[in-house]
């Protein structure tokens, strides 16, 4: 067993090795500098010789590739980054095969075509954006972020006022909004509204009137594409106001019916 006295001497000698090791003058030395002659020009001068020393192809492709990573941190959208992180990659894999280090490569060489994956997805989110403002509502491009589930005919999909945390896609099958009675065809949205509500809740109920599947995303899901990309917030903007139009038109035309039904009576009187 070893004695205080002994784990007290041994942590003094490792104590003064690191000070020894750790002095100023001893630092200087191993980055060939003389501690007696500090100058801005022998700093210079030592540190130009370094960077000479040093210039080869894989050197160059390690400063390229960490440029484009510290743009990756200077970024603030999602699109810039990917692009960033893309060429650095690239940059970095060629490091790894030009100075051989296969650990570097792989990693890097790996990292590529994830990147070219995602800055696509995030391409096609941004074009579907912009034909938003052209009249192109069509929610297929977020099939990718979306997760497949079944229903059979009878099923309820969600009950007006329930607490609402997922928005649907219909593929297959019918789905009636039992409210106004509106049937949703295959490539209709379902449930975005509750995602814009305050307390999001569900403003109507849905029941599956035909068997058929649907593809569901999450609200933190739509928030995440939202703020990797805030065009989708203008997308899903379109979309949603083109929803409301639509049950706008539905109320007026069911009132003008109802108008018109009450003064029928009143003109064959009249005549």
């Amino acid at each position: 067993m070893i004695s205080g006295a002994d784990q007290t001497n041994t942590l003094n000698r490792i104590l003064d090795a690191a000070a020894d090791n750790l002095r100023v003058a001893k630092i200087l030395v191993q980055l060939g500098l003389d501690p007696n002659n500090i100058t801005y020009d022998a700093i210079f001068n030592r540190l130009l010789e370094i960077v000479i020393h040093n210039i080869n192809l894989a050197n160059l492709c390690a400063l390229v590739g960490a440029i484009f990573f510290v743009a990756t941190l200077l970024t603030h959208t999602m699109v810039p980054l990917r692009i960033a992180n893309l060429i650095g990659c690239a940059f970095f894999a060629g490091f790894g095969a030009l100075a051989g280090d296969v650990k570097t490569l792989l990693l890097y060489l790996l990292m590529v075509p994830i990147n070219g994956i995602r800055l696509r997805q995030m391409l096609t989110l941004i074009k579907k954006a912009r034909d938003a403002t052209q009249g192109d509502t069509s929610m297929e491009w977020l099939k990718p972020f979306m997760i497949d589930r079944k229903y059979r005919k009878g099923d309820v999909l969600f009950k007006k006022g329930d607490p609402a945390n997922e928005m649907f896609l219909t593929v297959t099958g019918r789905f009636l909004v039992t409210e106004i009675g509106v049937s949703l065809p295959p490539g209709r949205l379902m449930g975005e509204l509750g995602f814009l509500s305050p307390s999001n809740r569900r403003t109507a109920t849905v029941e599956c009137t035909e068997d058929g599947h649907v593809l569901t995303i999450t609200y933190d899901k739509l928030l995440e594409i939202y703020f990797q990309n805030p065009q989708f917030g203008y997308y899903f903007l379109v979309l949603t106001s083109q929803r409301l139009l639509e049950n706008i038109g539905r109320l007026e035309a069911a009132v003008a019916q109802n108008k018109a039904a009450g003064e029928t009576p009143a003109e064959g009187v009249s005549q």
